[in-house]
């Protein structure tokens, strides 16, 4: 596909067929995604790639959580819920971890963005569909120790497989509210 086609396909995929993604799909989004720039080219990423158990284990823990933050506010939903759901319907789930460095946080995170944003795209450009997930961000100490990464945070992770959904594309912003022009 054309780059343009593939940034236009791409949406966040919410509902997957029960279809396995090979290993060498998910190494060509591996490889492309380190080929994200990289504050000072310090490349601060590491990908764990998890299915079934240890998959559906993360999701059980994101809707245990979520039951004891409802529970503590006195509320009865959140997008937790949802999303634990997800990973569970998802043939795949890449965790994307950082190593612990509060003075690279902020440039460790954008370059992870970029690296995240590769995986999606080049998820669509091979057929498969994505979802970019923060809400692992409630469990994410959880997640490294279950994954023997206690050193290490989860910053996000992203849903991987084959789409059982066609959705609309949500509305954007128009040029004129997000770009200002200064010569």
């Amino acid at each position: 596909m054309e780059l343009k086609e593939v940034i236009d396909k791409r949406k966040s995929i919410r509902k997957y067929i029960k279809k396995d993604v090979s290993k060498e799909a998910l190494e060509y989004l591996i490889k492309n995604a380190i080929l994200a720039p990289s504050a000072k080219n310090r490349q601060p990423w590491k990908f764990v790639i998890v299915k079934d158990k240890i998959k559906n284990k993360i999701a059980d823990m994101m809707i245990k959580k979520e039951k004891e933050l409802l529970l503590a506010m006195d509320r009865k939903n959140s997008s937790v819920m949802n999303t634990a759901k997800i990973i569970k319907e998802a043939p795949i789930l890449i965790l994307v971890l950082k190593e612990y460095d509060k003075n690279w946080m902020i440039s460790d995170c954008l370059s992870i963005g970029a690296a995240i944003e590769h995986i999606c795209l080049s998820a669509t450009n091979l057929g498969l569909r994505s979802l970019w997930i923060r809400d692992t961000v409630y469990v994410q100490k959880d997640i490294a120790k279950l994954i023997g990464h206690e050193n290490m945070q989860v910053i996000s992770a992203i849903s991987i497989g084959y789409s059982n959904q066609e959705p609309n594309r949500r509305p954007r912003k128009e040029l004129k509210e997000i770009l200002e022009w200064f010569y």
